[in-house]
């Protein structure tokens, strides 16, 4: 007796490194980032439809492992994702992730992708996204502190969805800087590498921090920061991992995703739970104020979000129907009699003869 055959629901689709790499350079980079930017906002904007809870986390001296669900009731959607940032000095990525979508009426999985390389992504369209609501209009010149995996994308959103022209750049690896430099060249962007942080913000209307390391660092001091500029400080994403000064976020007008993860893992962190903030997505709604005037300064307190992720899922669904750049798996079991699933195990015997 033969192996009865999957069905067709035993498929889900499956996008790999491979095909996400082929997928986002069909489209172009800048493409990409501005249509998930699009689905971001979006998402945002029907904020109160999603589940919302803050990701759970797994950590140790050396990292975090997460886990990051949500659901706008038709589809749910949860990210695993991992943060260690001792990995560089091993030859491995301080993050990696994978993704699975799935319908909520049947649970059934409707697709699973690789989200390494989307999380970056959707991490820069969110900060640009954030950046378009919040920085000073007419922005030009961006500071990225902190060149590490994450510096390129952040760097082609923000000239994309912001107009960023010139990127002042600083690391405390130079290596680092000549590779974000190298990686950029032709990309229509002025390049300039500064030896310190406090170079790379003079002349700045939007200063990113972007650092990894799993400590309270201070990567800006209060000092450095002049009236109306917009900071997306985006390095700080759990307990005990900060990257402003304190008195920054006091001068400030702060803006958050979801309000009790930032709390716990945010810049806020710092501050008492009473510290004003707004979410994001109440500015986008036009139920909270963004920039208000010329000498504001806002800050972007982005530790990343689940409802992001659930945006970049569904951007990749869509993205690739009809086309060859995922792969059908079988990974459901699915027997025609639902009831008989050791039937189907049976049945498939016959195979090992």
């Amino acid at each position: 007796m033969s192996a009865p055959q999957p069905s067709k629901l035993a498929f889900v689709p499956f996008v790999s490194v491979e095909n996400m790499m082929r997928l986002v350079n069909r489209i172009g980079v800048s493409t990409v980032l501005t249509e998930l930017a699009s689905y971001i906002e979006e998402d945002f904007g029907r904020w109160e439809l999603f589940d919302k809870t803050p990701r759970v986390a797994s950590h140790s001296a050396e990292g975090v492992i997460e886990l990051m669900p949500t659901s706008d009731g038709i589809m749910y959607g949860f990210k695993y994702v991992n943060g260690h940032p001792k990995n560089m000095a091993n030859g491995l990525q301080t993050v990696t992730a994978l993704g699975l979508m799935s319908h909520v009426d049947n649970g059934y999985p409707a697709l699973l992708t690789e989200m390494t390389l989307l999380t970056a992504l959707r991490t820069a369209a969110t900060s640009a996204m954030v950046a378009k609501h919040l920085a000073p209009t007419h922005s030009h010149t961006m500071a990225m502190i902190g060149n590490g995996a994450q510096s390129e994308f952040q760097a082609l959103a923000m000239a994309a969805l912001c107009g960023i022209k010139t990127l002042r750049l600083y690391d405390i690896d130079a290596a680092a800087t000549n590779k974000l430099i190298q990686n950029l060249s032709g990309h229509g962007l002025e390049l300039v590498a500064c030896s310190s942080a406090q170079e790379a913000v003079e002349g700045a209307q939007i200063i990113t921090t972007c650092t990894a390391d799993k400590q309270l660092a201070t990567i800006l001091t209060d000092n450095m920061v002049g009236s109306g500029v917009h900071i997306n400080a985006i390095g700080g994403d759990c307990p005990g991992k900060t990257e402003l000064h304190h008195d920054i976020l006091y001068r400030s007008d702060v803006f958050v995703e979801f309000e009790p993860q930032t709390r716990i893992e945010g810049e806020i962190q710092q501050v008492p739970a009473d510290f004003p903030v707004s979410e994001m997505w109440k500015v986008i709604n036009g139920e909270s104020k963004g920039r208000t005037h010329d000498g504001q300064i806002t800050l972007f307190d982005g530790v990343g979000f689940a409802i992001e992720d659930f945006s970049a899922l569904r951007y990749i669904r869509d993205k690739i129907h009809n086309t060859a750049f995922y792969q059908e798996l079988d990974m459901l079991a699915d027997p025609d009699d639902p009831r008989d699933l050791f039937g189907m195990l049976q049945r498939a015997r016959g195979d090992e003869k």
